[in-house]
């Protein structure tokens, strides 16, 4: 890191001195990272859009919220574009099955509403309730269906 005002005997920079450079860069990244996050949000708000109409779409034919076959191809498929993309495979699927356990609540909901005749959707805010804990197998209440 470039400093400013060297101390001459320790070639250190005064705490809380930081080069200009250093500072437009640090301001350049962080702008990045910003849209980058805006862009993340955007995705996601269109994915569960579209997983919405999935939902519907099972409640209207009884299927069930999860769909363990689709499930681990969905895992699989996502680590290899992690691996490919340089990202951590772990980190991704642990991603995706936050993802996906929040989509099998909103799927529950909406197959709900559906069989107790009330016309609410599934909302896509808020947290889900089985992060952290998803398998590829298991129950329609624990185990991510690869977010459809």
């Amino acid at each position: 890191m470039t400093t400013s005002n060297t101390n001459e005997e320790t070639g250190e920079a005064p705490a809380g001195e930081v080069d200009a450079d250093v500072r437009a860069e640090l301001t350049r990244l962080r702008d990045s990272i910003d849209n980058i996050d805006a862009a993340v949000v955007h995705m996601l708000a269109e994915r569960f859009k579209c997983t919405q109409r999935v939902g519907h779409l099972k409640a209207a034919h009884q299927l069930p919220p999860a769909d363990p076959g689709r499930e681990a191809q969905q895992i699989n498929r996502l680590r290899t574009l992690a691996e490919s993309a340089k990202l951590d495979p772990a980190f991704a699927e642990k991603l995706l099955n936050f993802i996906i356990a929040e989509v099998i609540r909103h799927h529950e909901r909406i197959a709900d509403d559906a069989l107790n005749g009330t016309t609410g959707t599934a909302s896509t805010t808020g947290t889900a309730s089985t992060a952290g804990t998803a398998s590829t197998t298991g129950t329609a209440s624990t185990a991510p269906d690869a977010g459809e």
